[in-house]
């Protein structure tokens, strides 16, 4: 099972600091190489020091990429969750309160630029990747952020905001209306969109989220 980053960095085995320059130097080779390219051999050379120490620390290197990639989705998961939360816990004007949600979903492209640069890699990659590391992946980055937001919209349903019956395919549905068509132009965020185009984009796809769920 993995090995959530969190707790490889607490771990006991090794001289802490050690450990923890090794998981970040996995960090960004991952970030800059990929997933096939982050060797042990290339984690040591980042690290500065031995193979053999990349392996005392971490004996299956695998596990160790796939706790770093673990923990920066959950990281990200949990950024967007406190963003849904800032955004619909208090809705004046639905409208507006998803348009300012659309542009703040935007924001971890910029504050998780190394998450996004492993992200752009994977995607190249998937299919030389290990399925668990695929699913994992998901579960714990993209539909974890998805039960969060589809929590909130079934709040905004309760209170009749919504015409919603599920509310995990509502939220399917905002994620691909309202940001993901800037998410996609920009390259996860690799080449950012001009201001004026990302609301634009985003503008119109509230206006037919809203269209779909209408009460």
């Amino acid at each position: 099972m993995a090995t959530p980053l969190a707790t490889i960095e607490r771990a006991p085995s090794g001289p802490a600091g050690e450990r923890r320059e090794i998981v970040r130097a996995a960090r960004t080779v991952l970030a800059r190489e990929g997933w096939t390219r982050c060797t042990a051999e290339a984690t040591a050379a980042e690290a500065g020091v031995t193979a053999d120490t990349v392996a005392l620390h971490f004996p299956d290197h695998e596990q160790l990429l796939l706790g770093v990639l673990l923990d920066s989705s959950a990281s990200v998961a949990a950024a967007l969750a406190a963003v849904a939360d800032s955004h619909l816990e208090e809705v004046t004007d639905l409208e507006a309160d998803l348009i300012a949600l659309g542009r703040a979903w935007l924001a971890p492209l910029e504050a998780f630029r190394e998450h996004f640069a492993i992200v752009r890699h994977i995607s190249a990659e998937v299919t030389r990747l290990p399925t668990e590391a695929v699913d994992k992946w998901q579960a714990t980055g993209p539909r974890q952020a998805r039960r969060e937001l589809a929590r909130r919209l079934r709040r905004l349903a309760s209170m009749g905001l919504l015409d919603i019956s599920d509310a995990e395919q509502a939220a399917e549905r905002f994620i691909l209306l309202v940001p993901s068509g800037v998410v996609q132009r920009s390259f996860l965020g690799a080449l950012p969109l001009p201001r004026d185009e990302a609301d634009a984009l985003i503008a119109d796809g509230v206006a037919d989220f809203i269209r779909l769920y209408r009460p």
